[in-house]
């Protein structure tokens, strides 16, 4: 496995979650419409074909990753953007008074402040489920939030600093048996794990470029056919009218790219090349710190890519700080710098020490064994300093 050049003679890194670097064949998939193949894709000469064919073509491909085809996809500039259209889309194209929608709270906060903007500025009731220890919402908490004034069902996939994967399958289920569509944010899970739409049941799914070895400012949203969305972007009509703004075909190309290399290596053991890292990682640290290290997130139904954990007797700030040779991070990536607890792990009843010391580390395409015992070394030595000055 040769080394990604952005990663040569730096730190091991570890905050795949956080973003990835982008794949050398993604980049070269995308350069020509950034040098030579200019045209505008909605023009009708020559210069338009070209760029106009290279998004379908990653339309298909992104489609194909989820298990659909390619009417179904809709580019956007962000994750963030997608949820946006996904739950905003959904509430406003379906006017009612007082309407209803339920996530739960240990979302991304692209899904939470939606909802609360919703509620803020239309009125619109939100509630948000509680998940147990582990980070699962209970379906049966889903089926008595359900109202008669309920549009939509908005719950992640898989969590992105714990990596608990929920069961989208049941709560879907439910959400169908009483007519509602349901979305889902699979930013963390595409291209780590197989994510099929027929097989979750969701109606409205968000694939993150940078979450899988495209560049940032990509993303795509699932819709499914027939289902009604205002837009969040009004426009020229692009992106079958939900999404205007002329197509940055570089970045869609790079999308497309990376899901098709996504799809390929989920065929070819990439989730047990990543589960097999994660875990000799988790058992090095656990054998080096014997009754130190407790697992943050559920046991078996979590990426095979990611490992939160806590370190008693040292925090997660103060651990990270002292390993300049590993990058990692201490919760989501969006709360960078925060000394409060990560809101993801009070929701799941962790105590304000155990979340203080918690630390995700996140492997991915270039991490090597040697990557993770070199980073297993410096955190154990740290934890091993940080812990004896705990100690006096």
């Amino acid at each position: 496995m040769d080394i990604h050049p952005g990663l040569a003679n730096g730190p091991v890194y570890l905050d795949y979650n956080a973003t990835t670097p982008v794949d050398p064949l993604v980049a070269a998939a995308a350069q020509p419409y950034l040098a030579t193949q200019f045209g505008n894709p909605s023009s009708g000469h020559r210069y338009a074909a070209a760029p106009a064919q290279a998004i379908r073509i990653a339309r298909e491909q992104v489609a194909t990753l989820i298990g659909t085809t390619a009417d179904g996809i809709v580019f956007t500039g962000s994750g963030s953007e997608a949820n946006n259209l996904a739950i905003r889309g959904t509430v406003l194209a379906n006017p009612t008074h007082r309407a209803h929608v339920i996530t739960q709270v240990t979302e991304h906060p692209a899904v939470l402040a939606t909802c609360r903007a919703l509620q803020r500025l239309h009125g619109v009731d939100v509630t948000v489920l509680p998940v147990d220890r582990h980070g699962l919402v209970d379906p049966r908490d889903l089926a008595a939030a359900i109202t008669p004034h309920t549009v939509l069902v908005s719950i992640m996939l898989a969590n992105n600093e714990t990596g608990t994967i929920q069961p989208i399958a049941d709560l879907a289920r439910i959400a169908h048996g009483h007519g509602l569509p349901f979305h889902t944010d699979a930013a963390q899970a595409a291209g780590k794990i197989p994510v099929d739409v027929a097989a979750l049941g969701v109606d409205l799914l968000t694939v993150v470029g940078h979450k899988m070895y495209a560049p940032k400012g990509i993303a795509a949203l699932y819709v499914r056919p027939g289902l009604a969305l205002e837009p969040v972007i009004y426009g020229g009509g692009q992106e079958h009218g939900i999404r205007a703004g002329t197509e940055n075909v570089a970045l869609t190309v790079a999308l497309g790219a990376a899901a098709e290399l996504a799809r390929a290596d989920l065929a070819d053991g990439g989730p047990q090349r990543l589960q097999a890292r994660r875990d000799r990682l988790h058992r090095t640290l656990t054998h080096a710190l014997p009754g130190r290290v407790v697992l943050n997130g559920h046991p078996e139904r979590r990426l095979p890519n990611t490992l939160n954990i806590s370190i008693s007797g040292a925090r997660g700030d103060e651990l990270l700080a002292a390993v300049p040779d590993a990058a990692a991070s201490t919760g989501s990536a969006c709360h960078a710098g925060t000394t409060d607890p990560s809101p993801v792990l009070a929701a799941m009843g962790l105590d304000r020490d155990r979340a203080l010391a918690a630390i995700r580390l996140s492997v991915g395409r270039w991490t090597s064994d040697q990557d993770i015992d070199r980073a297993a070394i410096h955190l154990t030595e740290a934890a091993r300093r940080l812990g004896s000055r705990a100690a006096i």
